[in-house]
């Protein structure tokens, strides 16, 4: 509760009520070296939604949010549901403040469900993603890592852990990531990334390469890995930059 919280830091930048006067404070001294740092947030938040669109239309009923934060302002579970009503979700998160919150948010959704666990190891996270009965692995799962892997500063391990979540899921489940970059970038969003060392888990940056090889053989659908506010833009959305500081995909597993 004394320290800036990463999933506290996403919502308030999405314009959320669930964050605490330490993470305003980071938060402002960050939009202070990058001004831009909101825009960037929801432009994630908007490859979310259209992420989950995507998915639902090719007939993904249950979803796997890992690092999902605090699930509000435009969360899986809403956005699924208005194209399919009986999809499922179970939310993962690492931070006891952060699944605090989601508990009391999803209260009474018997369709779904936040488990406190860990992307570094993905065995027990799988088991108690399995463990709520929300999660069929022998039918297709969407799995999404939106702005979390960054959060693992060793690349082998990131690998290794993609390597387990793509292992788990049948054919014809989906992986839908989004990650930072300092490809390109401007000395600002740098010294933006920086300031990270704040949290409890610093961001690592990560080249193009490096981000899409943790689709492994998955094949990236149309338009590949990209910005993240060039991934299917759509006309009309609010704040729509033209460019970020993240990559973002989406690949099917054949």
């Amino acid at each position: 509760m004394t320290r800036p919280s990463n999933a506290r830091l996403y919502d308030y930048f999405l314009g959320g009520a669930h964050n605490l006067a330490v993470d305003r404070e980071l938060a402002e001294q960050i939009r202070r070296t990058s001004p831009n740092i909101g825009v960037t947030m929801r432009a994630n938040r908007a490859f979310l939604r259209r992420a989950v669109r995507l998915l639902v239309a090719e007939g993904i009923t249950q979803f796997l949010d890992i690092g999902s934060g605090i699930p509000t302002v435009g969360n899986v579970h809403e956005v699924a549901r208005a194209a399919d009503p009986s999809a499922r979700v179970v939310y993962v998160d690492t931070d006891p403040v952060a699944v605090a919150h989601s508990e009391l948010i999803l209260a009474g959704d018997d369709r779904t469900a936040i488990v406190r666990a860990d992307l570094r190891e993905p065995a027990g996270l799988l088991a108690a993603a399995r463990a709520t009965g929300l999660l069929d692995t022998a039918r297709p799962v969407a799995v999404l890592v939106l702005g979390v892997v960054h959060f693992l500063p060793d690349v082998d391990q990131a690998g290794t852990v993609l390597a387990a979540l793509r292992e788990a899921v049948p054919a014809g489940s989906y992986l839908a990531l989004s990650h930072v970059t300092t490809d390109d970038q401007p000395p600002e969003v740098v010294r933006a990334f920086e300031l990270s060392r704040f949290t409890a888990e610093p961001i690592t940056p990560r080249t193009w390469s490096e981000i899409a090889a943790f689709f492994g053989d998955f094949a990236l659908v149309e338009p590949g890995l990209v910005d993240v506010a060039r991934w299917r833009p759509e006309s009309g959305e609010v704040d729509g930059p033209d460019r970020t500081n993240a990559f973002a995909g989406v690949a099917c597993k054949g």
